[in-house]
């Protein structure tokens, strides 16, 4: 009797340890489905009431070499020269300098699954100075946000604030509000965050 318990509980640990093995070995590791960016760049032009310019750009910068949503040192410019009453092309480009890719170029060939929300003290609330209007659109007529007008308040003398810029994939457009670039409850249209950053605003 004890030789058929010994020989039991060895086909039952080698079964065992088969399962775990075979398990280990055919099961996928899943893969982040997010893209990695390490520098992202906001580009601020004045132009007149048509668009056009009407000078030079001021640019701002936060990086992190590790990747901006993987952790590591972040560095983020701090936005300070700006002029009240005045109207800017914003343009935000993105890279991952790990891979050597530009992030901008994918957002562009994938524009029906990506969108940016313009949040943060400087866009919303009683505070608030700026505010952001979309000047690009996917195929389907729908808001991407790497291009956009900017208008700081004319009565501003002083003042300091944040711009929280958010790039949502895979979100529901159609849902309802999610085509205003203030939308803070953007979460409602599903998807994921691939960037979520902070930059100070100054004046």
């Amino acid at each position: 009797m004890r030789i058929m318990k010994n020989k039991f509980s060895l086909v039952l640990l080698l079964t065992l340890a088969t399962t775990l093995l075979s398990c280990s070995k055919d099961d996928p590791v899943p893969e982040l489905d997010q893209e990695v960016i390490t520098d992202v760049t906001l580009t601020f032009t004045e132009v007149d009431d048509n668009g056009n310019s009407l000078g030079g750009s001021l640019e701002y910068v936060a990086s992190a070499a590790e990747g901006i949503e993987l952790g590591g040192n972040l560095e983020i410019d701090v936005i300070n020269g700006l002029e009240s009453g005045k109207r800017y092309l914003l343009e935000v480009s993105a890279y991952n300098g790990i891979a050597e890719e530009d992030i901008t170029a994918e957002i562009e060939e994938e524009a029906d699954e990506h969108q940016f929300y313009f949040l943060g003290s400087a866009f919303m609330g009683n505070t608030s100075f700026m505010e952001y209007n979309y000047n690009d659109e996917d195929e389907n007529g729908q808001p991407i946000g790497l291009k956009g007008f900017v208008t700081v308040d004319e009565s501003l003398t002083s003042n300091n604030g944040q711009i929280r810029l958010v790039l949502r994939h895979a979100l529901d457009k159609s849902f309802e509000g999610a085509e205003n670039p203030h939308w803070e409850d953007f979460v409602q249209a599903g998807g994921e965050s691939d960037l979520d950053i902070t930059f100070e605003v100054t004046f």
